[in-house]
C-alpha cells in the first residue's frame, strides 16, 4: 500500500482531486512494486513556487510542470524492515499543469494524473534522459492511465 500526503495550502486542488491521484498511485504502485508499504508527498503549488524551487534546486530558472525528489533510503529500510519504503516527494504546478492541458487539447483532469504519474515514476527510478529510458517511460505511463481508465482523448 501507498501513503499519499497532499500539500495544497493555497486550495490548488479539490478533495476529489487528490482522491483521485491517491487512487491511480496506488493502483500503479500496486502494478509496479507490490509488496512493501511505502509513502509519498504530493504537494501543490502555483507557476511562481515552482520557478523557485526548480531555479534553486535544479539552477533552471523557468517555470517546469512536476519536480520529484526521490528520497528513499536503502540503508534505512534493510534496518527497519517494518518501516513504509519512504519514496520523495512530488511538487506540481496546478498553474502550469491548467496551461498544458488547453495546449495539449486534453483535460485537466487528464494532465492533472499524468503530471502525478510522471513525478512517482521517477520516484521509482525511471527518467528519461536516454531515448531508450524515455520510451519505456512514456509506454508505461500510457499503458497505466489506459489501465486506470483515462484515455488520451479526455
Amino acid at each position: 500500500m501507498l501513503t499519499v500526503d497532499f500539500i495544497d495550502e493555497e486550495g490548488y486542488t479539490s478533495g476529489s482531486e487528490q482522491d483521485e491521484i491517491n487512487r491511480l498511485l496506488n493502483f500503479a504502485y500496486e502494478e509496479l512494486e507490490s509488496g512493501s508499504n511505502a509513502e509519498i508527498s504530493v504537494s501543490f503549488v502555483d507557476n511562481e513556487a515552482i520557478r523557485e524551487i526548480n531555479h534553486q534546486y535544479r539552477n533552471k530558472d523557468q517555470v517546469t510542470d512536476v519536480i520529484s525528489f526521490a528520497m528513499e533510503d536503502d540503508e534505512f529500510n534493510l534496518i527497519h524492515e517494518e518501516a513504509p519504503r519512504t519514496l520523495g516527494d512530488i511538487i506540481i504546478s496546478t498553474g502550469r499543469a491548467k496551461e498544458q492541458a488547453e495546449d495539449y487539447g486534453h483535460s485537466y483532469r487528464r494532465e492533472l494524473l499524468f503530471l502525478s504519474l510522471h513525478g512517482f515514476l521517477h520516484l521509482l527510478g525511471y527518467d528519461h534522459m536516454e531515448e531508450a529510458d524515455e520510451r519505456e517511460m512514456n509506454r508505461l505511463q500510457d499503458e497505466i492511465l489506459e489501465n486506470f481508465g483515462v484515455s488520451r482523448d479526455e
